[in-house]
This record gives C-alpha cells, structure tokens and sequence, in this order.
C-alpha cells in the first residue's frame, strides 16, 4: 500500500449522540467505556473506523455493535480534531446524531456497555471532549427542527398533541401556547387525526394523531420558521 512521504498518521473515530423521546423528556443514551483510559465512565457510544469504511458505515457498525440499534434516522455532526481531545494518541472524531423513538427500541439495546438515558438537561459528565459534542448536536438539533419536522422521528406512531408539545418543549426548553401551537401544526397538514383517544391523561382524553408519511416523504417545507413564528404568537 503507497504512503505520502514524511506524512503524520492519525486515529479516526466516529461518535454518536443519540437523542430519544419517552413521552415526557427528550433524552440521552450514553454507555460505560469499555477501555481504558477511563474505563468504566459514561461516554457517547462510539469507535474506530475501519481501515476499509467510510464514516457513514461505521457509524452505522457501532451503532448496531454496542447499542443493537439499527435502522434509524442518523445525520453527520461535525468532525472533532483538536490535537489534545484524546488522552492517549491524535484521534479526530466524526460525530452523527441519530433521532429514536425511546419505548420502540428498547428491547433492542445491548447490555454490554450498560447503557444508560439521562435527561438532556441532567447529564452525567462525559470523557473527553463529548460534553462539547452534545452541545452542538443540541445546537444543530434546534436549528434543524425550526426548519424541518424531523423531531417526529423520536415519536411512536400515534402520539397526542400533548405529547408533541412536550417533545418541541423539551427540545427548546421553552413554553409554547398551547392553541398556537396546535394550529401551528394542524395547519401543516402533515398530521392525520385517528378516532381513538389517550384517556390517562384527563377525563376528557385526547386524540390520538399519525403522520401522513407520504406528505412527510414528499419535502420539509412546510415547517419553515415555525419556531420563530411560535414565539412571535406567545
């Protein structure tokens, strides 16, 4: 295999920072290192990239290896290269943020890194530099979804507007009004209103709604500036 010449070699890694709603708080999912330094404190999951992978797929690898996740929505971060963020050698990070629905994969996680979800706002202190790292996915995740509904990917499939409130409260650390925010969101067209009701919550219950997957499918659009225009009508 050619080399450059008098050329510095590196460690890649990815990180993944993996966001999940249970209903009430937008979470976290971290896991316990499995190798020193620091073994044993709470860490992204993460790892290595293979000498014969792209970022992508082994994002992809780890995140089915250490967590038995697969198949979920995952979009590329940032890369994370300062000289000192690695304790042991020069490693540069490509970090992804992946969006679930807590309750559908559970059953999925593996137990082998102990893994862990915490409140977005009550973390743990992570290794290295990945306290930086949810920072600017927590960034990116509000400027994303102020333009696009991607924040539908951490729901089940029939969800309440309740809910739904919640989860955009709990991604903004905010409050939003109420029928603001349901019109907001009928006005869309991307939610179809089901007959059945959740009735834990009040007397009254609330409907259940789905999104229409096609109109989903079909662009982002129609999401543009809802943030803004939300706290304009508060």
């Amino acid at each position: 295999m050619k080399r450059y010449s008098h050329e510095n070699r590196f460690s890649f890694a990815v990180d993944c920072i993996i966001f999940g709603y249970d209903g009430e708080d937008l979470k976290l999912l971290v896991i316990e290192r499995g190798i020193e330094p620091l073994r044993g404190h709470w860490s992204l999951v993460g790892g290595f990239i293979g000498a014969h992978e792209s970022a992508d797929d082994a994002a992809t690898r780890v995140l089915k290896d250490l967590t038995g996740l697969d198949g979920i929505y995952m979009e590329q971060l940032y890369a994370f290269s300062e000289v000192e963020r690695d304790s042991v050698e020069r490693t540069i990070s490509v970090a992804y943020f992946a969006l679930i629905d807590i309750q559908k994969y559970t059953a999925q996680l593996s137990e082998d890194y102990h893994p862990a979800w915490f409140p977005i706002n009550d973390l743990p202190g992570l290794i290295f530099d990945h306290d930086d790292i949810v920072e600017l996915a927590k960034e990116k995740l509000r400027y994303k979804a102020a333009l696009h509904p991607l924040l539908f990917e951490l729901l089940p499939q029939k969800f309440t507007m309740p809910q739904l409130q919640r989860l955009y409260e709990a991604v903004y650390d905010t409050e939003f009004d109420k029928g603001n925010f349901n019109r907001k969101m009928l006005s869309t067209h991307l939610l179809l209103k089901l007959k059945d009701k959740d009735k834990g919550s009040s007397k009254k219950g609330a409907f259940y709604y789905a999104l229409d997957q096609e109109r989903y499918s079909q662009g982002f659009k129609s999401f543009l500036n809802f943030v803004s225009s939300q706290n304009a009508n508060k």
